[in-house]
C-alpha cells in the first residue's frame, strides 16, 4: 500500500484532515493502527482547547412519539457547523439515544451510538473533525399518563432539526379531531408567543424579582410621587403576568380571545394542558 493510499485509508476512517493524517502516519512509522491512535489522542487534545470557546449556535432536535416526546439543544459556534452533513447526522441520532434515556445526560453520554463507540467519544471526534465546540445543551422528556404530545417546529433546517421546537402536551381522556386541531395550534402559539409558564403562579421568583427591579426603576426615573407608582408598579406586574402565562396569553389565531377561552370553547370534558417546553437557539 502506498503512503498515498494508507492516508486516504486513515481519512477514511478516522475523518481527520489530510495533513493531520499525514504526519500521524509518520509518527507512527506508517502502521495505520498506531496512526488512529496518534490522531485519536490530538484529537482529544484538540477538543479540549476548543471547549473555552463560545458556541451560541446550533440547532434543536425533537424525537419520539405522541405518547413520549424529547427535545434536546445541541450547541456549536457557526450557523455553518449548524448545516454540516457530519453534525445533522450525529444530532440526529443523538435526539434518538436522548428519548431512549428520558434526557438524562448522565447516562445519554454513555450511550452507545451505531459505530459502537459512546456519544462523549463520538462528540469528541466530532469536535477534532470539524474544528468547532460542540456541546449537548438543555434537553427534556414529555411523558404524562392519559396524555397526547403535539409538536412544533420553526426554522426547520432537515427533518425533525430545527432552529425552534416546542412540545406540549394534553391531558384527555380519548382521541378526538377538536383535540388533535387544538393541539397542533397551540404548538404553534407556543413558538410565536414564548409563554414563561402554564400560569402566573409557576413563573419563577427569580424573573418576576428581576422585572419587579426593572418597573421600579423605570417608575423612579419617571419621578412619580411613591403612592401613584405603588400603584403603577401592581397593574405593570399583573399585565407582564398575564402576558407570560399560557393560559391567559391573547390566542395567536383569534388575539380578541384568551388561550383559556379557546380550552372552554372546544368543550370536551377532562381536557387540559398538562405542560410544554419551549426551546430556541440563542434564548
Amino acid at each position: 500500500m502506498t503512503d498515498i493510499d494508507k492516508v486516504k485509508k486513515l481519512r477514511q476512517s478516522t475523518g481527520a484532515g489530510f495533513k493531520d493524517c499525514n504526519s500521524a502516519l509518520k509518527e507512527s512509522g506508517g502502521n495505520l493502527e498506531k496512526a488512529a491512535e496518534i490522531l485519536r489522542v490530538k484529537g482529544i487534545a484538540k477538543a479540549s482547547k476548543k471547549m473555552t470557546r463560545d458556541a451560541k449556535e446550533g440547532v434543536i432536535v425533537i424525537s419520539g412519539d405522541h405518547n413520549k416526546t424529547s427535545i434536546v439543544e445541541i450547541n456549536c459556534e457557526t450557523d455553518f457547523v449548524a448545516k454540516n452533513e457530519d453534525f445533522i447526522n450525529f444530532v440526529k441520532e443523538l435526539s434518538d439515544l436522548n428519548n431512549n434515556n428520558s434526557s438524562i445526560l448522565d447516562k445519554l453520554n454513555k450511550s452507545a451510538m451505531s459505530n459502537g463507540k459512546s456519544v462523549e467519544e463520538n462528540l469528541v471526534a466530532l469536535i477534532a473533525k470539524i474544528g468547532e465546540k460542540i456541546t449537548i445543551g438543555r434537553l427534556k422528556t414529555i411523558q404524562n399518563e392519559n396524555s397526547e404530545n403535539f409538536i412544533y417546529q420553526h426554522s426547520v433546517i432537515k427533518d425533525n432539526v430545527s432552529k425552534l421546537g416546542v412540545i406540549v402536551s394534553l391531558e384527555k381522556s380519548h382521541k378526538n379531531d377538536k383535540i388533535s386541531h387544538f393541539g397542533k395550534q397551540l404548538s404553534m402559539h407556543i413558538a410565536a408567543s414564548n409563554p414563561l409558564a402554564l400560569i402566573s403562579d409557576e413563573i419563577s421568583t427569580e424573573i418576576l424579582v428581576k422585572e419587579q427591579t426593572l418597573i421600579s426603576e423605570e417608575l423612579k426615573n419617571a419621578g412619580k410621587p411613591e403612592e401613584i407608582a405603588k400603584k403603577i408598579s401592581i397593574g405593570k406586574m399583573n399585565k407582564f403576568k398575564e402576558e407570560n402565562s399560557l393560559m391567559t396569553q391573547d390566542w395567536v389565531m383569534e388575539p380578541k380571545k384568551k388561550v383559556k377561552d379557546i380550552l372552554s370553547e372546544i368543550d370536551i370534558p377532562g381536557l387540559k394542558i398538562k405542560e410544554f417546553i419551549r426551546m430556541k437557539i440563542g434564548e
